[in-house]
């Protein structure tokens, strides 16, 4: 195993002392580590001053938290520049043949320069909030508490190694500088949203949800590092000269994979939708395993908040009569529940966990389906607070369409699921784009193929049949 890792120390060694022989990346880092924190403690100063005349509590206690987590993510941002050259770069400058014409593998050559990218702007990133953390303890501000120093520092390395793999990946991808640093966009907006989803925990949440976060980001960033090293590959990155757009071998390539050589619908689901289907066997069980836990997680959460939540409502009849008095948001009145309606949402769920899932291999499209197996827990816990027996509400209110609705609410995960695991597996002789337009076209086959009869026939009993059966139960 030592052997094995030898190469790749090698290859870091040599991007180190790349990386400190340019002025150009070590200024702007030296910058922020040593001034970033100053600017930073003055801000928390001036907004601990005029938040203190309204005793926003809150607020003044995640506000130095808040500032760690910004200290932390600074630094990634300008490495990712060196980064995004990582291949590229050398490509342009002439001297990656050599490394490449190495006995190394692909895989040492890809994490050395792994290593070193992920290395520099986390000491940077750590040098900043130690000098901010040293500011702040001479201050009168409110030092936070160890375990969370330990969150944001966890959460500081999962940024740099979900941003550097990323920038890595587009620099293995692309076959000019230029190019690569235009897509830098797609590393750093969804990571500047993330910080922001991360943030709003810090103000409102609490350690246990920031925790899930926490192993969100490290799961992603080991993703896109397993992306990287599964589909590096030398000879495709010396092969290449030119970037095209090629709309008709997309086109093509998605087709072809969508028939599967079928020649009429009932050939299409009998060979294309069906091989889907048993490829989607075991992730399908993994969701169902998510479902139980989500709706576990989400009944539970209600049971141990609803009594202080709902102390003074005494009756279902009294809930319903407070939610009703609550004025609607667009000012329209109660919103008229119908088939279209129920149905039109249902997809929306399945389209948002599809693009969630794209563009974070599984992890965001996953939490959007975790999000819907616990609304169900809670919903059932909630009614179980007012006597109402779980599984009889389950039977009567949730399993008439349920029985169509959950299976593709399922079966999207799955295919969301799927492409994660093929993207991140090693498939010579394909290219990622090709991998990836194939997990498209066999979302697309289970999508019509079978999630939309499935939610056009649950929208129907949900609107005409399950209010009938469930308003017998309960009496309404």
């Amino acid at each position: 195993m030592l052997s094995n890792l030898k190469p790749v120390w090698i290859v870091a060694q040599r991007e180190l002392r790349d990386q400190l022989r340019d002025w150009r990346v070590l200024f702007p880092l030296a910058v922020l580590t040593t001034a970033f924190p100053f600017l930073m403690m003055v801000m928390a100063r001036g907004v601990i001053d005029f938040i203190n005349q309204y005793g926003a509590d809150l607020v003044i206690d995640a506000l130095v938290p808040f500032s760690v987590l910004l200290i932390g993510f600074f630094p990634n941002t300008i490495s990712l520049v060196v980064a995004l050259e990582t291949f590229v770069g050398e490509k342009e400058r002439g001297t990656i043949e050599p490394l490449l014409s190495s006995p190394m593998k692909d895989w040492q050559i890809y994490l050395g320069k792994l290593v070193v990218g992920v290395l520099t702007p986390l000491i940077a990133s750590f040098l900043a909030i130690a000098v901010y953390l040293v500011l702040v303890s001479r201050l009168d501000l409110t030092m936070p508490s160890a375990g969370l120093v330990a969150q944001l520092i966890i959460l500081t390395t999962g940024h740099a190694i979900l941003m550097v793999s990323g920038a890595i990946v587009i620099s293995v991808q692309s076959t000019s500088v230029k190019a690569a640093n235009l897509l830098a966009s797609f590393i750093i907006i969804p990571v500047a949203f993330l910080v922001q989803g991360e943030s709003v925990l810090l103000f409102w949440g609490n350690g246990r949800i920031l925790w899930v976060a926490l192993v969100g980001v490290m799961v992603l960033a080991s993703l896109f590092v397993r992306m990287g090293i599964a589909h590096f590959q030398r000879e495709y990155l010396l092969g290449r000269e030119i970037d095209t757009l090629n709309i008709r071998w997309m086109w093509v390539t998605f087709w072809r994979s969508f028939l599967d050589g079928a020649h009429s619908i009932g050939e299409w689901y009998r060979i294309a939708v069906a091989t889907t289907l048993r490829r989607l066997a075991l992730p399908t069980l993994i969701m169902v395993l998510v479902f139980l836990a989500g709706g576990w997680l989400g009944y539970d959460q209600v049971t141990l908040n609803a009594p202080n939540a709902l102390k003074d409502v005494s009756s279902l009849a009294e809930l319903r009569e407070n939610v009703a008095s609550i004025p609607s948001a667009n000012g329209l009145g109660e919103v008229q529940i119908s088939a279209p309606f129920i149905f039109m949402n249902n997809i929306r769920a399945t389209a948002l966990m599809f693009l969630f899932g794209m563009l974070t291999f599984g992890v965001l499209g996953i939490l959007v389906y975790l999000l819907n197996a616990g609304l169900i827990g809670g919903v059932l816990s909630l009614f179980a607070y007012f006597g109402v027996s779980p599984w009889v509400l389950f039977s009567t209110g949730i399993l008439p369409h349920g029985l169509f609705e959950l299976p593709a609410l399922m079966l999207s995960g799955a295919a969301v699921l799927h492409m994660a695991v093929a993207l991140v597996t090693p498939q010579t002789g394909r290219s990622m784009g090709e991998v990836f337009i194939d997990q498209v076209a066999d979302w697309a086959k289970v999508f019509l193929g079978v999630i939309i009869p499935l939610l056009l026939v649950a929208s129907l009993i949900e609107t005409y049949v399950t209010p009938v059966i469930l308003k017998g139960v309960l009496h309404w």
